[in-house]
C-alpha cells in the first residue's frame, strides 16, 4: 500500500512537471485574452529602419509612435487592417528574458513580409503569429543576442494624446487620406468624408492606413467619420477649411476614454 501511495505520488509530480513546462501553460498564468506568439527585432537603435513601412505612416516620432513599435506578421497584419492596434508583450519560458521586465506596449506600424523559401525559420509566415519588434522593444524584454524569444501577447487599448491626424495626399483628381494617431482600439475599419456642399461619401482602403476618393473636394470644407474595428463612430465635423492643401495634416475628434 505504501509503495502504491508512492507511485501514486510520483505520477502526479511528473504530470504537473509536464504540464506547468507547456509552452501554453504561461497563457492560464496570466489569465485571460493572453495568447502565444515569437518575437524578434529589425534595425537598430535609433529606430531608423522602422520609419514609414506599410501601414503608410512616415516619420513615427513626429506622428508620436516613436520607437514603441512592431511589425507583424502576415497572419496578424491581416492585409493591413491591424494597422495602428496595440498591444501588450511579454517575454516568457526563455532563458533570454529580462527578468521582471514587464510587458511592453506597442502599436502596429508595420509588416513582417513571409519567406515562403524557407521553411524553417521563417516567422512570419503563416499561420505563425509573430512581432518583429523595433530593436529598443525587444531588448526591454529580453537580452539582444537572444534574436527571437517566445513572448505573450494581447490586444489592449491605444491612448494616443490630440486628436486623430488626417493627413491629405494624392492630387487634385484624387484624395488619398493617411489616418494616424487614433486613440481607443486604434483600428479603423471604416471611413467617410463629406465635403461641405456634398453627402457622406464611401471611401476605401488603399493601402495601411490610407484611405482614397475620387471625388473632388477643392474648395469646401472637410468632414469625417471614422469607424474603429469594436464599432465605435467618431464624427469630426469641418476639420479642414475650405483652402485645405495637399502634404497638410488637419486634426479632428479622438476615441475616448473606456
Amino acid at each position: 500500500m505504501t509503495i502504491l501511495k508512492f507511485l501514486v505520488g510520483l505520477s502526479m509530480i511528473v504530470l504537473t512537471l509536464i504540464i506547468t513546462s507547456s509552452p501554453y501553460s504561461c497563457i492560464e498564468n496570466f489569465g485571460h485574452g493572453w495568447e502565444l506568439a515569437h518575437a524578434t527585432f529589425y534595425g537598430d537603435m535609433t529606430g531608423d529602419e522602422t520609419m514609414k513601412g506599410a501601414c503608410g505612416y512616415g516619420d513615427l516620432f513626429k506622428q508620436g509612435y516613436g520607437l514603441e513599435t512592431t511589425a507583424l506578421s502576415t497572419t496578424l497584419f491581416n492585409e493591413g487592417a491591424t494597422c495602428g492596434a496595440c498591444f501588450q508583450i511579454i517575454c516568457v519560458k526563455s532563458p533570454w528574458c529580462r527578468k521582471n521586465a514587464g510587458a511592453i506596449r506597442v502599436t502596429a506600424t508595420n509588416f513582417c513580409p513571409p519567406n515562403y523559401t524557407k521553411t524553417k525559420e521563417a516567422w512570419c509566415n503563416p499561420p505563425q503569429k509573430h512581432f518583429d519588434l523595433s530593436m529598443p522593444m525587444f531588448v526591454k524584454i529580453a537580452e539582444y543576442k537572444a534574436g527571437i524569444v517566445p513572448v505573450v501577447y494581447r490586444r489592449v487599448m491605444c491612448y494616443k494624446k490630440g486628436g486623430i491626424k488626417f493627413e491629405l495626399k494624392g492630387n487634385p483628381y484624387w484624395l488619398l487620406l493617411l489616418i494616424y494617431n487614433v486613440g481607443g482600439v486604434g483600428q479603423v475599419v471604416n471611413v467617410k468624408i463629406k465635403g461641405s456642399d456634398t453627402e457622406w461619401i464611401q471611401m476605401t482602403r488603399n493601402w495601411g492606413q490610407n484611405w482614397q476618393t475620387w471625388e473632388q473636394l477643392q474648395g469646401q470644407s472637410l468632414s469625417f467619420k471614422v469607424v474603429a474595428a469594436d464599432g465605435r463612430m467618431v464624427q469630426s465635423d469641418n476639420v479642414a477649411p475650405p483652402n485645405w492643401q495637399l502634404n497638410q495634416v488637419y486634426e479632428g475628434k479622438n476615441f475616448g476614454k473606456f
